[in-house]
């Protein structure tokens, strides 16, 4: 199936949308893994050949880091976000919340693609592991320094740090995921986030 064309650029035009076609992919890497998604799976379901997909985006590689791009950009946007937020609590209960929602939804995959692909172990998806833990790790160390200024400002009790509680905080995320891909219901996954603000540290 031929997508619309999203653009004209010099010469001849790609016959499909480089934006439909990355967000297709996004839904195959999501549902299946790095290591899970074939070239045929993706070309399918982003309606065009090996050719077109080698031209338009790279490799396999390639292709998932843009796809992992849009997901972030995308998918992810609550975190940046929730950092905003006026004390640590708030902080937890806007990215539980977002997390909620996002795997709560009928319209997306569930679980988390930066999870399943951290666990690929295949000599192929080393390099992707590699890029998806860095990249974990970057917004772990956002969350810790908000949390720092959380701590700094009296909201935690005294032996609480903000590093622990960064980490605490992101167990919960990670196994809401989980729980979410092991086809927890919404119920369930609320009462996992009502559970978890109830127990939230707080001075």
């Amino acid at each position: 199936m031929k997508l619309a064309i999203c653009s004209a650029p010099k010469g001849r035009p790609r016959e499909f949308c480089v934006d439909e076609a990355l967000a297709q992919a996004l839904r195959v890497f999501w549902s299946k893994g790095y290591e899970g998604a074939s070239l045929t799976d993706l070309t399918d379901a982003m309606g065009i050949t090996r050719p077109s997909l080698y031209a338009a985006f790279g490799n396999k590689e390639a292709l998932f880091r843009k796809a992992l791009d849009l997901y972030e950009r995308e998918k992810l946007c609550y975190m940046s976000q929730a950092l905003d937020a006026p004390t640590a609590r708030d902080v937890a209960e806007r990215l539980l919340r977002g997390a909620l929602e996002m795997q709560a939804s009928d319209c997306e995959p569930r679980g988390c693609l930066r999870v399943i692909s951290s666990v690929a172990c295949g000599v192929e998806a080393e390099s992707i592991r590699d890029e998806v833990i860095a990249r974990r790790k970057s917004s772990m160390e956002a969350l810790i320094k908000r949390f720092e200024q959380a701590e700094e400002a009296g909201e935690l009790p005294d032996h609480m740090d903000a590093e622990g509680l960064a980490a605490y905080l992101g167990a919960l995320l990670q196994g809401l995921s989980l729980q979410a891909g092991a086809g927890a219901s919404r119920e369930e996954l609320e009462r996992l986030v009502e559970t978890s603000l109830a127990v939230w540290p707080t001075r």
